[in-house]
């Protein structure tokens, strides 16, 4: 006879026909399976930990900016010549400063109806003195089209803060009124007037600050934020009130108001002279 082997297969037998075996086995795996579980949910709220943290504030989320933006650069835009070809043109009459050599304030007079006027801005004329575009010298707003009798058809640009630029003697215009033009736009082109009249076809324009006209060639190719009206533009107005020097203004000498109250004082009235009169002739008679 052959004995029978009893190993460890024959443990395992048993143990497997256990009635608690299955049920503790289901109970572990659950375990293992709760387990694992709660330790994922456990490692998700450690990674949203710093947002809890914040006690409630609210997240920063980035708005986005609806409005147009203003480049930088038309904030440094350089003042330019209002026409193209600017070596076929040439300044013909000068902007009038009372600062400026004599040849230059010369140049700066305008002669119309047989007086001459101070040029408030530079009359551009072409070397051919033929027509040409009228371009835009800033960025900016037109503000005013109109016809002017003496200055032709005149065009106004505003660019805020308190600048605007003037283009006058113009025979065509291409822009109205509120258009937003670039600098280097066309305007029109550049015709005659009757106030500069001996210029033939020309450009008049101007640059005006606060009010006030400053000289164009001291700002062309230079910001249009350093555009500002000089200290010494309103003493020269001043200067220009005052009397010339071909004037002869005399001052009255100290006491002389005095010696005329006194003068005025010593003269005898009328009715003191008819009491003289009077006592003279019942003078004569008593004799």
């Amino acid at each position: 006879m052959k004995e029978e082997f009893k190993g460890p297969k024959n443990k395992w037998s048993q143990i497997f026909r256990k009635k608690w075996f299955f049920p503790a086995m289901y109970l572990s795996i659950a375990a293992v399976l709760l387990a694992a579980v709660v330790w994922y949910q456990n490692a998700g709220s450690d990674v949203s930990e710093p947002a809890d943290q914040r006690n409630g504030e609210e997240e920063y989320l980035p708005v986005m900016n609806e409005e147009d933006s203003v480049p930088v650069v038309d904030q440094q835009e350089l003042v330019g010549m209002p026409l193209e070809n600017t070596d076929e043109a040439e300044i013909v009459t000068k902007f009038f400063d009372y600062n400026a050599e004599q040849e230059d304030r010369e140049n700066a007079l305008v002669l119309y109806n047989n007086r001459y006027y101070q040029s408030t801005g530079v009359d551009i004329a072409a070397a051919d003195a033929e027509s040409f575009d009228v371009l835009a010298s800033i960025s900016g707003t037109v503000e005013e089209v109109k016809e002017d009798p003496l200055l032709g058809n005149v065009v106004v640009l505003s660019h805020g803060d308190d600048l605007k630029t003037y283009y006058a003697s113009l025979e065509d215009v291409a822009v109205t009124v509120s258009d937003k033009v670039a600098q280097g736009d066309t305007l029109g082109t550049a015709g005659k007037n009757l106030f500069g009249k001996d210029n033939g076809t020309h450009l008049h324009f101007e640059i005006r600050k606060d009010g006030k006209e400053v000289n164009p060639e001291s700002y062309f190719e230079q910001p249009a934020s350093s555009i500002a009206v000089e200290e010494s533009a309103e003493e020269d107005e001043a200067v220009s009130d005052e009397p010339t020097s071909g004037e002869d203004v005399t001052e009255p000498e100290e006491g002389a108001e005095d010696a005329e109250d006194t003068e005025q004082e010593e003269v005898p009235s009328e009715d003191e002279e008819a009491d003289e009169e009077i006592d003279v002739e019942l003078e004569n008679s008593e004799e």
